[in-house]
């Protein structure tokens, strides 16, 4: 598939965009495991930085990074859709949120990943800091990177 090479990066804008968002949030990190909809969603939402790759075939991956402080940002939700993983879309969202976060004064970025993620995390810096609370029966670890 093609849609990878002619993506694009931006922020969702319209309710239109921002429904395709998270309905790929959902679709990737909530559907799996039964979850129902709206619960890809939190009370962080409207204070947070939202980062969308969309193709020829709609949105193709997402993430979002918010402020714990005025030092540490913390990426969550990333989700690549299925058929696009593998192919960088997730790296360009993940630099594209970190940029965002220096922009904005960060010095880290911390993370909660998913067991099978922690390779592609580390291969942009990230490192484990211990274990981070479990979802759906799936091991997360917090990462960190500094920035």
């Amino acid at each position: 598939m093609a849609d990878a090479g002619y993506a694009r990066i931006s922020e969702p804008k319209t309710g239109e965009e921002f429904e395709r968002y998270y309905d790929l949030r959902w679709k990737i990190l909530r559907a799996p495991w039964n979850q129902p909809r709206r619960s890809e969603r939190d009370n962080l939402e409207d204070e947070s930085i939202h980062v969308m790759c969309s193709g020829n075939s709609g949105v193709l991956g997402v993430g979002r990074v918010h402020f714990n402080s005025a030092d540490e940002a913390q990426i969550r939700y990333m989700a690549i859709d299925e058929s696009q993983q593998g192919r960088g879309i997730g790296g360009r969202i993940l630099l594209e949120l970190e940029r965002r976060a220096v922009e904005r004064g960060a010095k880290y970025v911390i993370l909660n990943s998913r067991e099978s993620a922690v390779g592609f995390y580390r291969r942009h810096g990230y490192e484990v800091a211990g274990d981070a609370p479990a979802m759906f029966g799936i091991m997360h670890y917090r990462m960190i990177k500094n920035l």
